[in-house]
């Protein structure tokens, strides 16, 4: 089991939205999301990050985090000479880590203690080794009902999906896929849908020279300016001003290193 000593150096509650400039610290940091989910990018390896899905950073890393969706996270940054112990070392192995029933209710724990203003240094310094070690369990998940549908969803976005033919693919009435969609996604099955297209599309401006025509077609909307409509409401920018500040920020970094 985990050591007692008090490894945490520092705990954050944070929120991120567009690419940002890399970063590395002498530090190891673990990010567990509590709403929403996070694209990475570490040491050039790229992943994603949601509620059911954490990851930890090594020191030294070079990592850039974003995301098109509204979102909190749980930052945890570690002493490096606590990684030594083989806890860490094998959750640094992953480096994603499920975060399981055990690990969300802690999650909530410190949650609660933060709203209550009530989060001491003793709070901390007894929830991170239990946190470890509730990680390092490998707690299964409950199966979900909507397991498939969610990754054929997020594969192919551009599909002319409709919670018609979404509840039909996970074979369930539209009552029962709207109550799943509310108790595993904290969202309704469109607005879910609209983000994943969303992310598909933020996706292809920032990394292709494609039409935005092309792309909203690509992405499931049905024509350059319901994207438009969708990306203004959702994100306050358009898909040329998105791809710009991709372009630009990408040129920056390139030309730093």
């Amino acid at each position: 089991m985990s050591s007692p000593s008090h490894s945490a150096i520092g705990l954050s509650f944070r929120s991120y939205a567009d690419i940002g400039a890399p970063d590395r610290h002498d530090f190891v940091q673990l990010v567990l999301p509590i709403s929403g989910q996070l694209l990475l990018e570490i040491d050039g390896r790229q992943g994603k990050v949601d509620t059911q899905l954490g990851v930890v950073i090594p020191a030294h890393a070079w990592h850039v985090q974003h995301s098109q969706v509204a979102n909190h996270s749980i930052i945890v940054d570690v002493d490096a000479a606590a990684v030594a112990h083989s806890g860490w070392q094998r959750l640094l192995d992953g480096p994603y880590t499920a975060i399981g029933p055990g690990a969300r209710k802690l999650m909530d724990y410190l949650g609660v203690m933060a709203q209550q203003r009530a989060l001491t240094p003793a709070i901390v310094t007894g929830w991170t080794p239990l946190l470890l070690d509730t990680l390092l369990l490998g707690e299964p998940q409950p199966r979900s009902r909507l397991g498939a549908l969610l990754a054929r969803v997020q594969a192919e976005p551009g599909l002319p999906w409709s919670t018609a033919s979404m509840a039909h693919f996970a074979n369930l009435s539209v009552s029962r896929l709207h109550a799943l969609f509310r108790e595993e996604m904290d969202a309704s099955p469109h607005a879910w849908l609209l983000q994943q297209r969303l992310g598909r599309a933020c996706d292809l401006l920032a990394a292709g020279d494609a039409s935005l025509a092309e792309i909203a077609l690509a992405a499931g909307f049905s024509e350059q300016s319901a994207l438009t409509r969708a990306m203004r409401d959702s994100m306050d920018v358009t898909p040329a001003a998105y791809r710009r500040a991709c372009r630009d920020k990408w040129e920056k970094r390139s030309t730093r290193q």
